[in-house]
């Protein structure tokens, strides 16, 4: 596939809602309330509008001029700008990030469709039925969520039915599957989201859920903590290092990156508070239930806080769990779209293959890696890789080692490479549009953005609390 016969978003709209469809995912919806829960609700809000500020924007916005202004993939985008050079290991990186998140992403969102399933067919009611006859003997609902990992076929059937209707959407290509789906699947992401949030507001602890969100705990702030789980939040939540760069190659000449960037964060960040605004009520309203349950908390505590809270209502003990787990199940396939189609593209375009070929190649091999890393929490349960089991040694390596330096070389080539005429060209669309903090961007983008991706860089790593 030649890069002059590329096929970019048919509208701005289209550009928008796939980039915001690429940014919502499991992290909005699961790993905001958890990160919220366990930082202080508040204080973590307020730090985390503050990152995206002077954190997520700069970032979004400098991976958008590297797409736009390359017209290529990611694996491509820093060979076109800087032929010959050692940035193209930049490119390659982010490709690479972006294929085994995928292989390991996939199989949660198996999990996400499971319980979904779970939700409609009302197998979460009668969990509830033989957690009232065990008492507090066990929990069943932790019991459930084990017994269905473990299975050694069942989260299989899972990750093959998402990677085929992910498959499919890559398949129709950039408009007719990216830009389509994303047009039907994000805007009906938030009109479910704001009818769960309008009968959340009806449960007994919403005003408790609604203090813990936004009552401000000053001492809370000044926990380096705090910064640092924030930060960690934005970059991934926003997709910074996975290839976004990807989606911008597709923009028009006349989209405003700035504004665009400006509505991705917005979108993106509308959704997390969306989730917390659905789950804490929810949890406020179930005694001994915590805000602060952590990875558990959609897979273990939800469907318990779910049933306990709408139990006099029959009604919406079915609906609202059925409705929760379809907002998760459509943010996570609009991410894994996205994956898949930073893989699909740059091995379409390296190989000159066509776009079907690529992507039964990426899908292939998605499958085969993610079926081991299903199995790693069953029959091939075993730490050999660094004390981990594969999924998690697959987590620990793209998201502690090479996304945070992929999102370092993205800011470091924006800073210091990149041909600042092209770069101010990007940003004002050839004179369209005004851009006028050209010199804090660039600050930014060279000082102090590098200094805050290796500090959460190294305090992930080594495990390093200052609490």
């Amino acid at each position: 596939m030649s890069l002059s016969k590329r096929v970019g978003f048919s509208s701005k709209i289209g550009g928008l809602l796939a980039a915001a469809g690429s940014a919502i995912g499991l992290g909005n919806i699961w790993r905001f309330p958890t990160q919220c829960g366990e930082n202080g609700g508040s204080a973590f809000l307020l730090v985390y509008f503050l990152i995206i500020l002077f954190f997520g924007i700069p970032m979004l916005i400098a991976e958008f001029s590297i797409g736009r202004s390359s017209r290529a993939n990611v694996g491509n985008a820093y060979s076109v700008l800087a032929p010959n050079s050692h940035w193209k290991f930049v490119g390659i990186g982010s490709v690479l990030v972006a294929a085994v998140i995928l292989c390991y992403y996939n199989v949660v969102v198996g999990w996400v469709l499971f319980y979904a399933w779970d939700s409609i067919t009302g197998v979460f009611n009668d969990l509830a039925s033989a957690q009232a006859i065990a008492g507090d003997s066990k929990d069943v609902f932790a019991e459930h969520f084990v017994q269905f990992i473990s299975n050694p076929w069942k989260p299989v059937v899972c990750l093959i039915i998402v990677l085929t209707l992910i498959h499919l959407i890559i398949v129709l290509g950039v408009q007719k599957g990216i830009e389509r789906s994303s047009k039907m699947l994000v805007p009906a992401l938030f009109v479910i989201m704001v009818l769960l949030v309008i009968f959340a507001a009806t449960m007994p602890g919403a005003t408790q859920g609604y203090n813990f969100l936004f009552k401000l705990d000053f001492e809370a702030v000044k926990s380096p903590d705090v910064w640092l789980a924030a930060m960690g939040q934005c970059f991934y939540s926003f997709s910074l290092g996975m290839g976004i760069v990807t989606y911008a190659s597709y923009f028009k000449s006349d989209v405003n990156l700035g504004k665009t960037a400006l509505s991705v964060s917005a979108l993106d960040t509308i959704v997390a508070i969306m989730a917390g605004l659905i789950i804490f009520p929810a949890v406020f309203s179930v005694v001994g239930a915590e805000p602060s349950a952590g990875a558990g908390l959609v897979f273990i505590s939800l469907p318990s806080v779910f049933h306990s809270a709408l139990q006099s209502m029959p009604f919406f003990n079915w609906l609202i769990p059925s409705a929760f787990y379809l907002i998760l199940l459509v943010a996570a396939i609009t991410s894994c779209i996205f994956l898949h189609e930073v893989a699909t593209a740059f091995l379409a375009e390296k190989m000159n293959i066509s776009r079907r070929k690529s992507a039964l190649f990426v899908t292939i091999f998605t499958l085969l890696i993610g079926i081991c890393a299903s199995l790693s929490y069953g029959p091939w349960d075993s730490k050999i890789f660094f004390d981990r089991n594969f999924f998690d040694f697959l987590d620990f390596f793209t998201a502690q080692i090479i996304l945070p330096l992929t999102g370092l070389g993205a800011a470091l080539f924006v800073g210091y490479r990149m041909d600042k005429a092209m770069l101010m060209s990007e940003l004002t669309s050839n004179g369209a549009f005004q851009f006028t903090l050209l010199k804090p961007f660039l600050i930014l983008l060279k000082y102090i953005i590098p200094v805050l991706i290796l500090f959460i860089m190294i305090t992930q790593l080594f495990g390093i609390k200052f609490g």
